[in-house]
């Protein structure tokens, strides 16, 4: 087997991507403090081709080197726009017909495996801060929960592990 050259790989470029049909998805994140974390979720956002990052609170937003170290360029394609809290993002989204979901443990949430996104809605999936997850007050607001089950000892996933376990699942069962 011979691993494939980075131009036998068929990409499209940055304005073909942004033109292309995207996921119907938005990736909220609620207050995300590492810049590399930040960086990762936006080239696992443009690897699934999801519609826009909404970056909260005291999430940084581009152009910052430390998020370009891991985005590695993927901040150019990604649609983002930031707001000052993530309750102004989820009434942005609700406005507009979103599905409102948060990613984490609760009670009363869905296992990742079990779930079943419907193929004519719109998903704001909300990924929470590396030590409170998704926030009180925005746990209040949400339509529904999802959780990743975990098997080990440890309590939770990395938000970039949980965002590419997530966001591969939804490709998964919208798009193969």
């Amino acid at each position: 087997m011979k691993k494939l050259k980075l131009d036998e790989l068929n990409r499209v470029g940055v304005d073909e991507f942004k033109e292309q049909e995207k996921l119907p998805v938005i990736v909220v994140l609620d207050n995300v403090r590492s810049m590399h974390n930040i960086g990762s979720v936006f080239r696992t956002a443009d690897g699934f081709a999801i519609e826009k990052l909404y970056l909260c609170g005291i999430t940084a937003q581009p152009p910052h080197r430390e998020i370009e170290k891991t985005a590695l360029g993927a901040t150019q394609s990604v649609e983002w726009v930031h707001f000052e809290t993530t309750l102004d993002a989820v009434a942005s989204l609700r406005a507009d017909g979103y599905r409102i979901i948060g990613i984490e443990q609760a009670a009363g949430s869905i296992m990742l495996n079990t779930y079943k996104p419907g193929s004519s809605e719109k998903y704001a999936l909300i990924f929470g801060n590396e030590v409170n997850g998704v926030s009180d007050e925005v746990m209040a607001q949400i339509d529904e929960c999802i959780e990743i089950p975990q098997f080990g000892t440890k309590h939770s996933f990395n938000i970039v592990i949980s965002a590419g376990i997530v966001l591969w699942d939804f490709f998964a069962k919208l798009r193969l």
